[in-house]
C-alpha cells in the first residue's frame, strides 16, 4: 500500500467479541509533530498524519492570513527536525517583508483536535482580509447530495483506520478535484488550500469544500480564505461557524446524508427560491 505508507501505522491488538478474545493486527491513523519554519525560525508545531506536508505548510500559510498569492512562496523544503524524526519539518522561504516571525509568534500549537489552541486572544483567531466570497457561485440540491458518497470512496486511510477526517474540492457539477486525509480536521482543509495555492488555482471560486466531519469556526474561517463559496460537512456546525458564514455570506451545510442537508447561512446557491 506504498500511497498509505505515511498515513497509517500497524499495530498488534487484542480483540473481544461475544466473550471470545483473540489477538489481531489493526491499522491506527499515524500521528506525529510537524514544524513549521519560516525564513529559518520557527513559526509553528502541527500534529498531523505524515503525507503532503508542504503543501500543508503552504495551506497553514495562507489560511492563516500570512501571505495572499503563491509568488510570496520561494521555496518549500521538507527535512528532518532535530530529533532526527524524518521529514518532520518544512522550511518555508518567503518574499522578503511579508512578515517578521517573532511578533508572528501567537504561541500557534495546533493539536490535532483544535487548530486555534494557544492563540493569545480571541481577535487572533479571525484572519484579517477575509473577503465576501463568489455571489454568484450555485449548485444544484442533487450534486450536493451526491458529495458524501463521493468523497467516502477515495478516503482510503480511512477504510483501513477510521480515524482520519477527509477535505476535498468538488466542482459545480460535482465532480471530485481533489482530496486530502488528516487526523486533524483544520490540518486535511489546509493541505486542499495549500494544494490549490502551489497549484495557482485559488481562489476557488466556484468550488464546494466538503469536509468530513462538523463544520466548525476554523473550517469556515479557512474556506474563506481560499475564496470557496459553499462549505459543507456530513455533521453540524457550530454556532460560531454559522455567524461568521452569515457575516460574510458564504454557504453553510450541514448534515449532509442520503438526500438531507441543512442550510444554515446562504440558502440561495443550493436551494431553489420559494
Amino acid at each position: 500500500m506504498p500511497a498509505l505508507r505515511n498515513s497509517v501505522e500497524l499495530t498488534q491488538v487484542s480483540e473481544w467479541e461475544d466473550g471470545k478474545r483473540r489477538n489481531v493486527e489493526d491499522y491506527l491513523a499515524a500521528e506525529e509533530p510537524l514544524e513549521i519554519r519560516v525564513g529559518g525560525r520557527p513559526l509553528t508545531v502541527t500534529m498531523r498524519t505524515p503525507g503532503h506536508d508542504c503543501e500543508l505548510a503552504a495551506g497553514f500559510l495562507r489560511t492563516e492570513g500570512l501571505i495572499d498569492a503563491r509568488e510570496q512562496v520561494l521555496a518549500l523544503r521538507q527535512d528532518d527536525g532535530e530529533s532526527g524524526a524524518r521529514g518532520n519539518r518544512v522550511e518555508v522561504e518567503l518574499e522578503g517583508g511579508i512578515f517578521d516571525p517573532e511578533p508572528m509568534q501567537r504561541n500557534f500549537f495546533s493539536a490535532s483536535s483544535c487548530g486555534i489552541c494557544g492563540k493569545a486572544s480571541i481577535e487572533a483567531i479571525r484572519v484579517r482580509g477575509l473577503r465576501a466570497p463568489n455571489p454568484e457561485f450555485k449548485i444544484d440540491p442533487d450534486v450536493l447530495c451526491g458529495l458524501p458518497g463521493r468523497l467516502r470512496e477515495e478516503q482510503e486511510a480511512f477504510g483501513r483506520t477510521g480515524g482520519l477526517h477527509a477535505a476535498a474540492i468538488f466542482d459545480v457539477a460535482g465532480k471530485l478535484i481533489q482530496v486530502r486525509e488528516d487526523i486533524g480536521r483544520h490540518n486535511a482543509v489546509d493541505k486542499i488550500v495549500g494544494w490549490a495555492l502551489l497549484a495557482g488555482l485559488l481562489p476557488l471560486s466556484s468550488h464546494v469544500l466538503m469536509v468530513s466531519g462538523r463544520g466548525g469556526f476554523e473550517i469556515v474561517q479557512k474556506a474563506l480564505a481560499a475564496g470557496v463559496p459553499l462549505v459543507a460537512s456530513v455533521s453540524a456546525p457550530s454556532s460560531l461557524a454559522v455567524k461568521l458564514a452569515r457575516e460574510l455570506n458564504l454557504t453553510l451545510v450541514g448534515f449532509l446524508r442520503g438526500r438531507r442537508f441543512v442550510v444554515y447561512a446562504g440558502p440561495e446557491r443550493c436551494l431553489p427560491a420559494r
